[in-house]
């Protein structure tokens, strides 16, 4: 098995060598990677690292919270952090808590060796899904403490499949699993490891932090006016037809914002084309003369305000349920909002969570979500219901960083 790991690897970076010709984000990732392990050497001084790595943007904002416990608590302990993903590297290339910010080399057996001979960690904490085999065992190797921190564990992964010993092996490499439900426990009990604590998920702990912060945005007033307003996040083409065609119909006195998941220029004219029928306006091009009265579409082209912008919603839904599945929710859930998304959500834990506690429905197409929206929008009490189930789902769980902390720090 180790064998036929170490070739996927291999044939992995020469896959995507030949993508990056015309792929920009293959580009990105094989690019990033070239001559990284001398970038590092020049760059690194060795030896008492607190390594983090991330596949993505959103598992940098379940570590984020821990980062800056520790950064308060243990203020001249430095941080490297790593990403598989160019998207988060080149969002979070230059994070002030961190001391230093990478791309994880690819998962060989040369580099993991390369890599931890140069930085030479204290730990190493990987968040959520994140398992590169030869880094683990290089890190075991080395007796270097390694931590998984919002893990969650499936019984559909090859940990536990019939192949899958090789794979359990590294998981007993692992000082301690900080993970966030029962079924993940269950899983490693039964498969005979016990290190592991159910801490929870420390994106509560983020969108918590964010909350306090969030700023706010003058024209939304002026755009929301008495209106009600349906925010839809982190959309792709399926949900913003679906949205499109359920505006046709509905006699609400619905304000849109539709802030897609990519905003490159195709997608943003894709958009302005689906909704050509309703008076619509870019976010980028709103200024302290535009009247908005009269616009009941903004398409949000700018990165970074999602979160901030849930404020002003009514009822959001959340994009990616008819494709490979749902984006944060969270998000929402944290301004007490009322969650519609699509039907691709079963492996959300917070999105099952949140339809059980009545606070989100899932949908499955336009009339549908007319008829949720109808239901959400004329009746106050079932509203407030929503509204408070989501808040309460959230204030219930935070805590994680915290449990985290203590005994990464005391184990």
């Amino acid at each position: 098995m180790q064998l036929l790991y170490n070739l996927s690897i291999y044939l992995y970076v020469a896959l995507v060598r030949i993508v990056a010709i015309f792929n920009k984000k293959a580009k990105l990732w094989f690019e990033g990677r070239k001559n990284l392990l001398e970038q590092i050497k020049q760059k690194v001084i060795p030896g008492y690292y607190i390594w983090i790595h991330a596949a993505s943007v959103g598992e940098f904002e379940q570590a984020r919270p821990l980062i800056e416990k520790i950064k308060a608590e243990y203020p001249t302990k430095k941080i490297l952090v790593t990403f598989f993903s160019p998207s988060a590297y080149e969002l979070r290339k230059n994070y002030e808590l961190a001391d230093h910010v990478f791309y994880l080399p690819a998962d060989t057996i040369s580099n993991a060796k390369a890599f931890l001979d140069i930085v030479k960690p204290e730990m190493a904490i990987f968040v959520k899904y994140e398992f590169w085999f030869n880094f683990i065992q290089q890190i075991h190797n080395r007796h270097i403490p390694l931590y998984l921190i919002s893990g969650i564990f499936r019984p559909n992964q090859h940990f536990f499949a019939w192949y899958g010993a090789w794979f359990r092996k590294h998981l007993s490499y692992f000082t301690h699993f900080f993970i966030q439900d029962h079924t993940s426990a269950k899983l490693l009990r039964k498969n005979g490891l016990t290190n592991f604590s159910i801490t929870g998920d420390t994106r509560f702990d983020r969108v918590k932090q964010h909350l306090a912060k969030a700023p706010r945005f003058a024209p939304m007033d002026q755009f929301v006016g008495k209106s009600k307003l349906l925010l839809c996040g982190s959309t792709w083409p399926a949900d913003e037809k679906m949205i499109a065609e359920m505006l046709a119909k509905t006699d609400l006195n619905l304000k849109i914002m539709v802030v897609p998941h990519e905003i490159g220029e195709s997608h943003i004219k894709q958009i302005q084309k689906t909704f050509q029928a309703h008076n619509q306006i870019l976010w980028t091009e709103i200024n302290e003369n535009t009247t908005l009265e009269k616009t009941q579409l903004i398409i949000v082209n700018q990165m970074g305000i999602l979160m901030s912008l849930y404020r002003y919603a009514s009822v959001a839904y959340i994009g990616g349920g008819f494709g490979a599945g749902i984006h944060n929710i969270l998000e929402a859930a944290c301004w007490a909002k009322p969650i519609l998304f699509g039907p691709n959500y079963h492996k959300f834990k917070e999105a099952k969570d949140l339809i059980a506690l009545g606070a989100a429905q899932s949908i499955h197409k336009a009339s549908q979500l007319q008829l949720n929206l109808h239901h959400l929008l004329q009746s106050p009490d079932f509203y407030q219901q929503c509204s408070v189930a989501s808040s309460n789902y959230v204030e219930n769980n935070l805590g994680a960083t915290e449990k985290i902390f203590e005994k990464c720090f005391t184990i």
